[in-house]
């Protein structure tokens, strides 16, 4: 899959500054392109409203993070005020995804359906390390988090705004109708 976390109009998240570094302004990037490095190659980054423009220059990794300096942020402090601002890259300066591939942007709000009921639509989708995971809501079932792979995923129709989720057994046994972990009784399920 090739990741971002996001989309506003044609353009997609390809990151997101999660702190600072040292005392001269350097950033702390979580990338979420497939190959974490590729964050810079697609030209300057912006915030999401297209105010604000990103020249990043990588310096280095840390901890899952790449570190980063940007042109006008000189110290710690101008650094920190950009916490949490994700980056965002307008969509044709892009590579297609591969077959197979897809940029998480496209699968935020697809419906989903499953032998068991209506799922409800993608709300987010995850990578947390171990592989990539759906989140979805508004359906029977709650809010349920799915592993995103072939096998619980076969169907993903772009086209027709569906994918379809094979769940393994027990995945929608441990919450109720509303989502909450309990029965109708209100017993822990």
């Amino acid at each position: 899959m090739t990741g971002d976390n996001g989309k506003t109009a044609e353009r997609v998240c390809l990151g997101v500054i999660v702190g600072s570094r040292g005392l001269k302004g350097d950033l702390k990037v979580k990338s979420f392109a497939q190959v974490p490095e590729d964050l810079t190659a697609y030209g300057p980054l912006e915030d999401e409203t297209g105010s604000r423009r990103f020249d990043l220059r990588l310096t280095g990794q840390a901890k899952g993070v790449l570190i980063a300096r940007a042109e006008g942020i000189g110290d710690r402090t101008a650094a920190d005020k950009l916490k949490g601002l994700r980056l965002f890259v307008d969509r044709d300066r892009l590579p297609p995804p591969d077959e197979d591939e897809f940029y998480y942007s496209d699968l935020v709000g697809l419906t989903v359906e499953a032998p068991q009921g209506n799922l409800g639509t993608v709300r987010q989708v995850f990578d947390f390390g171990a592989g990539d995971v759906l989140e979805i809501a508004g359906g029977d079932f709650g809010t349920v988090m799915v592993p995103f792979t072939q096998a619980i995923v076969p169907v993903v129709d772009l086209e027709g705004g569906r994918l379809v989720v094979d769940p393994p057994d027990g995945l929608l046994d441990d919450t109720g109708a509303d989502g909450s972990g309990q029965d109708d009784n209100g017993r822990d399920a």
